[in-house]
């Protein structure tokens, strides 16, 4: 374990995908104890990494009451088995893919 007041560390940005309402209630969260949305997750993950939980009952409270607020009906048991609907199934467009370019049928000289 290290003890120190400050650990020197390179972050580096990343492009991870969440569930929206979970997103939602991590960024609630963040704000509410003032800290960044990587500052939560860096001690939610090396919490976990040391097999310890890593909210007070207090927070626990807080973050019930924000899934409820953010309507997030997931828990634990849902790990590992959500299933991203495509562009077409939610209605929305991937604004990450230029539209593919239809081709043309080559006519017989």
């Amino acid at each position: 374990m290290v003890q120190a007041a400050n650990l020197i560390v390179e972050r580096v940005q990343t492009g991870v995908r969440l569930e929206k309402r979970l997103l939602k209630v991590l960024k609630a969260f963040a704000e509410y104890k003032d800290m960044t949305l990587g500052d939560l997750l860096e001690g939610i993950v090396l919490h976990a990494f040391d097999g310890k939980a890593p909210f007070s009952e207090d927070s626990r409270r807080r973050i019930a009451d924000l899934k409820r607020f953010y309507g997030l009906n997931l828990d634990s048991s849902a790990s590992h088995r959500l299933k991203e609907l495509s562009p077409r199934e939610s209605g929305r467009v991937d604004s990450r893919r230029p539209p593919r370019k239809r081709k043309r049928a080559r006519k017989n000289a």
